[in-house]
């Protein structure tokens, strides 16, 4: 036994889904650098490659995308459980609840074999976009979109969000960002799931578990942090002061510093590109240019200690200039992470333990009790 808190330096099991080096700024999905899947495949690939260890040919990609477009539908359950929930509620509360009320209307909810779970997940990852777009809509007094069955998994979302088909370049910005966000290794968030599953819950369970983990602010909403400092900058002019004032107050800036890396977040380097492009195409381009004013300044000040810009930096970025109301930035980063919680809750199914650490006990020894008329 040995102390370990946080669990840094614990290996707590071995897995294929996704390789990181820290110091090198590597992430791999099954071997394949993420720079190569944000540049040349899509999210639908993804999780493919995730779920099964390899890339699909053609035929399979048709095929698993068409699984997952069959279930896009939310169903009347699902969408009047919906219409009860509080205008004000947190989006990712909302979000938690449904995937939760999900196993109320699954009979199959307690099959815990594989092809049973799989299904679960495909469940969720399909109609995840749909309960974050009714949400949005309903919360804002309008009717929720039905899905379009003949669209991917980007694309659909931003259709069901706005009522209104995406241009090409913003519907390949989410995808590219679903595609980078997709699985992690042993995050906090993935952990709390396979500690679920190992208990030999259910795939809804765990993936409840995922998403109230990825809701805390160390973890998930990073992104919706970063959109709200650069807010609260307000302009360019501005930029060098407040990164002057942050660092001689010792005060956090968002959207830099990682657990994990100490080099540039591999899920960073297309993605600055990509937000660039979308910028300039929305009309977001100051937005853009205090970004990158912010990244060149903690380069020079504190690059050389590691600090450099991580996914959530660039990703704020790009939704804020799709439009996207700031409170969903997390709810759209627990979309795509499904593909990868589901794939570690799958593949603990196959090798399962339960997992139980234990803990430095600190307290007193040989207390007596004292009966409550004399306390």
């Amino acid at each position: 036994m040995h102390m370990d808190k946080g669990l840094d330096h614990t290996i707590i099991g071995e897995s294929t889904k996704s390789f990181i080096d820290g110091q090198k700024g590597i992430l791999e999905f099954n071997g394949i650098d993420i720079d190569a899947l944000a540049r040349h495949s899509t999210f639908e690939e993804v999780t493919f490659l995730l779920w099964n260890d390899r890339l699909p040919n053609a035929d399979e990609l048709a095929a698993f995308e068409a699984e997952i477009r069959s279930e896009y539908e939310l169903g009347p359950e699902l969408l009047d459980m919906l219409r009860l929930v509080p205008r004000d509620a947190s989006p990712m509360h909302v979000l938690r609840t449904m995937v939760s009320a999900m196993g109320t209307t699954d009979p199959d909810c307690n099959d815990q074999s594989f092809e049973s779970e799989r299904a679960k997940a495909m469940k969720v990852l399909a109609k995840t976009p749909a309960i974050i777009a009714a949400f949005s809509r309903l919360r804002k007094g309008e009717e929720p979109v039905a899905p379009k069955p003949d669209l991917n998994v980007a694309t659909n979302f931003l259709w069901m969000l706005n009522g209104e088909m995406p241009g090409e370049a913003s519907a390949r910005a989410i995808d590219v960002c679903l595609v980078l966000h997709a699985d992690h290794g042993i995050n906090a968030s993935t952990f709390s799931a396979m500690v679920t599953i190992a208990t030999q819950s259910d795939m809804y369970s765990a993936l409840t578990s995922a998403i109230g983990t990825l809701r805390g602010p160390l973890h998930g909403g990073a992104n919706e942090r970063v959109m709200h400092m650069l807010q609260d900058i307000g302009s360019i002019d501005k930029v060098d002061g407040f990164v002057a004032e942050s660092l001689a107050s010792k005060s956090k800036i968002m959207g830099f510093g990682h657990r994990v890396y100490k080099a540039l977040d591999p899920r960073a380097k297309y993605l600055r590109t990509f937000a660039e492009k979308i910028a300039d195409e929305t009309g977001n381009h100051d937005l853009y240019a205090m970004s990158t004013r912010i990244q060149d300044i903690m380069e020079r000040e504190v690059g050389d200690k590691g600090i450099y810009p991580n996914v959530d930096f660039y990703s704020a970025t790009t939704y804020f200039s799709l439009g996207l109301e700031i409170d969903l930035f997390t709810p759209v980063f627990a979309l795509s992470r499904n593909a990868g919680w589901a794939a570690h809750v799958l593949e603990q199914h196959q090798d399962n333990r339960l997992i139980r650490p234990r803990c430095q006990y600190t307290g007193p020894h040989g207390s007596d009790y004292v009966p409550i008329e004399e306390r």
